[in-house]
């Protein structure tokens, strides 16, 4: 269930950057930002954790803000991986990481996927 929800979050947020930077494209079609959701998810699962384990002196220096690099970067693999998925230019890159992020935020506080089973438990009597 949580794949799920994150995977949903992905491509709404995807969607929403995508109204808000015209660098960011989809041509239009549904499919596309599904697919580029789950590539996105993908390349968060299994890339993300190597990148930022190399960037981790610059994530230091920073003080964690080489992270939105480093979504930058996510960001432009999966404009590789998925082609009718465009990314143009180096600041929408980051413009999109940062609106990407925040609607990620958004949709996990509102629906604490974590929490589910919690509530479940707590609905039962005893």
């Amino acid at each position: 269930m949580r794949l799920l929800v994150s995977w949903a979050s992905n491509v709404l947020a995807l969607w929403v950057a995508s109204l808000i930077f015209d660098g960011i494209s989809y041509d239009d079609r549904f499919l596309i930002l599904v697919l580029a959701g789950f590539a996105f998810g993908v390349v968060n699962a299994f890339i993300k954790p190597v990148v930022i384990l190399l960037a981790l002196p610059a994530v230091i220096l920073t003080l964690g803000l080489a992270l939105l690099l480093v979504n930058a970067f996510m960001l432009w693999i999966t404009d590789k991986i998925v082609p009718p998925f465009e990314v143009d230019g180096f600041w929408t890159l980051v413009g999109g990481a940062l609106v990407i992020w925040a609607v990620n935020m958004v949709v996990q506080h509102v629906l604490k996927p974590e929490e589910w089973g919690k509530r479940s438990r707590r609905a039962l009597p005893g």
